[in-house]
């Protein structure tokens, strides 16, 4: 159908002197918000300089252009300034639902762009707690990765994670001074507690930072053995443990990036921005002074040399940009970064580095606890591996309520899948931008707007589907019900919904989608009976598509569906 107005729209304007191509017209086409306003619009108030007439007056006549209705719509009106299309209701049901199960997984999805996009995301450093809130950025990177490949592009999944640095030394330095005679443990919440341990002893006693710092400085020589021994076991440590909690996020990276590797280049970067007078030197540390901008100043390297988190960020861009040869690189990142992400960029720009200006930020907010912010500093925070044990047992007796006669490994498989929905729902249901505040008895709640929710409807037309015991798959349509025409509507909007997440890097439009979608399917099915109905052949392949298309959207999420709940 769309299609069909696209051709009609390009023909009609085409007879009023505008050349538009088909993209180009695709996107200014709308979906009215309310069903009287018909099922598309296109507007024309972008048409108004270029024709030197009034919108109102393009739209009627580019009306009259397109001539008698064809017998796909219903009606072709105006309405001031928008061309509104009326479609044939059952036209357009057979011909979405025939769509998507002839292409199931592949419905709505684009052709190959040739643009190569590298996303980096995650990015939990070694030593310290992966915790909840490093759900939400692997998370959404995943999903942003997904979203990007189902619109054609070749996607690059990057974890650049830190390996090196101040809060290495610190770990160090307090198993070193305080911890020696524990036995090293391949043990994430262990790993945890002896940076916390660090960071509440150099707090009280400021001058043990000294100590510290001498740690910092051998370890970025290399010129103490055993320090380096104990970095590289505990370094494997958490790496380890970053791998299982990335198989059960059904997330993985392409390509991984350690700060290691960019200290030394780190300190040649430097010295390459000081010989062009992007950089200079001030006290001894190598800055860069970006006040002109707005931007502050941004410290390369200490007086002592060692390298910042910044020197090691621009390596890394300048690596990006020139072996990896990408066409974007987008980079899902706290958005308490944004003040060091616009320096890095601005950095960049001034080094004259071929596309540079290709870089994108997504800043990702905070995740709080009810109590206020979490911080792997302090420890106020709850880590994966204790997160993931409570919401799985709480899901498991759930699940054994409803049957308790269920098997050991189906229990644990299926508890894991639901624990997983529940999370990553209500990480991405909202916008990447906006503070979340955590609550676990919302995400664990089997109704309303939740992972679990989706997986139940979901769950639910797998099950009406198989009681069925019509077997004729050709369908007749006689008189569409309201909640029918509406579930089709919804399902026939799922490419331009993903179209809209993809231009926005934004899958809560994808999240919100699929609940109003589950809604309005929930609703169909309370509305109109399914087994041994009239309809019962049109409405089990409607039901079929909706599967499709949630399966399809929860997909995109990372979020697996089940076929019992």
């Amino acid at each position: 159908m769309k299609e069909q107005i696209i051709k009609l729209l390009k023909q009609a304007l085409k007879e009023k002197d505008v050349e538009l191509k088909e993209e180009e017209i695709e996107k200014f086409l709308e979906i009215p918000p309310a069903l009287e306003m018909g099922d598309y619009a296109f507007p024309c108030f972008f048409l108004a300089e270029k024709l030197k007439q009034e919108p109102r007056q393009i739209a009627l006549e580019v009306r009259e252009k397109i001539g008698t209705s064809p017998l796909d719509f219903e009606d072709i009106q105006t309405k001031g300034a928008y061309i509104n299309f009326f479609v044939d209701k059952k036209e357009l049901a057979r011909q979405v639902i025939k769509d998507i199960l002839k292409q199931k997984e592949t419905f709505g999805k684009r052709k190959k762009t040739n643009k190569k996009i590298m996303i980096e995301f995650s990015q939990a450093n070694t030593h310290k707690a992966f915790h909840v809130g490093h759900i939400r950025g692997t998370s959404l990177g995943e999903s942003l990765s997904r979203v990007l490949e189902f619109c054609g592009d070749k996607v690059i999944r990057a974890n650049y994670q830190g390996d090196t640095g101040m809060h290495v030394a610190k770990w160090i330095w307090c198993y070193e001074k305080y911890h020696k005679k524990e036995k090293l443990k391949n043990d994430e919440s262990w790993i945890a507690s002896i940076y916390v341990d660090a960071v509440k002893k150099l707090s009280k006693h400021k001058t043990l930072q000294k100590e510290v710092n001498v740690i910092n400085q051998k370890l970025f020589t290399g010129e103490d053995k055993q320090l380096n021994s104990l970095w590289e076991k505990t370094r494997k440590f958490s790496l380890d443990s970053f791998e299982k909690i990335y198989k059960e996020l059904n997330t993985h990276f392409d390509v991984y990036f350690f700060e290691g590797e960019m200290e030394k280049k780190g300190v040649e970067i430097a010295d390459e921005l000081l010989k062009k007078k992007i950089a200079k030197l001030s006290e001894g540390a190598t800055i860069i002074d970006l006040k002109k901008y707005n931007l502050g100043v941004w410290v390369l390297l200490r007086k002592d040399k060692t390298v910042l988190y910044s020197a090691k960020d621009v390596v890394l861009a300048k690596k990006k940009l020139e072996e990896y040869k990408t066409d974007r690189n987008i980079y899902v990142i706290g958005a308490a970064q944004s003040l060091h992400i616009a320096q890095l960029f601005k950095t960049l720009e001034l080094m004259k580095l071929p596309k540079a200006k290709n870089c994108e930020f997504v800043p990702v907010s905070e995740v709080r606890l009810p109590t206020g912010k979490m911080s792997s500093r302090t420890g106020d925070n709850i880590l994966y591996s204790d997160f993931i044990k409570e919401i799985t047992e709480h899901t498991k007796k759930e699940i054994k309520k409803r049957e308790p006669k269920i098997s050991k490994a189906e229990l644990d498989k299926r508890a894991l899948k639901i624990s997983m929905a529940a999370i990553k729902y209500s990480m991405l249901k909202q916008g990447p931008n906006k503070n979340i505040i955590f609550k676990k008895e919302n995400a664990l709640n089997f109704q309303g707007d939740t992972g679990p929710y989706l997986l139940y409807s979901y769950a639910r037309a797998s099950s009406i589907l198989k009681k069925s015991k019509l077997k004729n798959k050709q369908f007749q349509i006689f008189n569409l019900k309201p909640k029918e025409f509406e579930l089709i509507k919804k399902l026939s909007q799922f490419p331009e919904v993903v179209l809209n997440s993809y231009k926005n890097l934004n899958p809560s439009v994808i999240a919100n989608y699929s609940y109003q979608l589950a809604q309005i399917f929930n609703e169909f099915y309370h509305a109109c009976p399914v087994i041994n109905s009239q309809q019962e052949s049109f409405r089990l392949a409607l039901m079929e598509a909706f599967r499709q298309i949630l399966k399809n959207s929860l997909s995109l999420l990372g979020i697996d569906v089940l076929e019992k709940m």
